[in-house]
């Protein structure tokens, strides 16, 4: 193996267990058991999860509502959550109709409801159409839930719970958000059951 390669790759990880390592924080921690109690409340009241975001956080949306609807580590009902970055068909008809920046605010229109929960989930968090999405669900009335990197964006002041990952590397923040993703669904896990 080449000397260089095994050093980049060992400051990658390095950097990627910092920045994780970081998440034990106090006020990080203190947010992301905010989050799942605001996750577990809602689907405990019968509500659902909205996940959305753009590029790798729609991904990671995509990840997440999966790990509600099946099961994530306990055996347990399919718990209501969706990813809106996953429906091809809506996402195309909405930004051909209505422009890009309404694709999540639309489906949120169409979807939600007070009793849900609105995440989004935005590295640097100033995607417009993430922001919109947001704004429309405090408009229904939806507790939100913003997952981003330091800086927070807009979207940290839009939310009711924003977890900040202490990060601006783009790779770093998506990283930790499936991290705190997997821990927001142990925590729900273990709340309901």
């Amino acid at each position: 193996m080449e000397t260089d390669a095994v050093a980049v790759a060992a400051a990658v990880i390095r950097d990627c267990v910092a920045t994780q390592t970081a998440l034990l924080d106090e006020p990080q921690l203190e947010s992301i058991v905010l989050a799942a109690n605001a996750l577990a409340d809602c689907l405990a009241r019968g509500g659902k999860l909205l996940f959305f975001g753009n590029g790798g956080s729609a991904s990671d949306a995509g990840h997440l509502a999966a790990e509600f609807v099946g099961r994530f580590q306990s055996e347990r009902r399919g718990l209501p959550a969706l990813s809106l970055a996953a429906n091809v068909s809506a996402l195309t008809a909405i930004a051909n109709d209505f422009g890009f920046e309404r694709v999540f605010a639309r489906q949120v229109e169409a979807l939600g409801g007070p009793a849900d929960v609105a995440i989004a989930i935005s590295t640097g968090g100033t995607s417009a159409n993430v922001l919109a999405g947001v704004q429309a669900a405090r408009e229904i009335g939806m507790r939100t839930v913003g997952l981003t990197g330091a800086g927070g964006g807009k979207l940290a002041a839009m939310v009711d719970v924003c977890v900040r990952v202490p990060a601006r590397s783009a790779a770093r923040i998506q990283e930790s958000h499936i991290l705190i993703g997997h821990v927001l669904c142990e925590l729900v896990e273990c709340d309901l059951a």
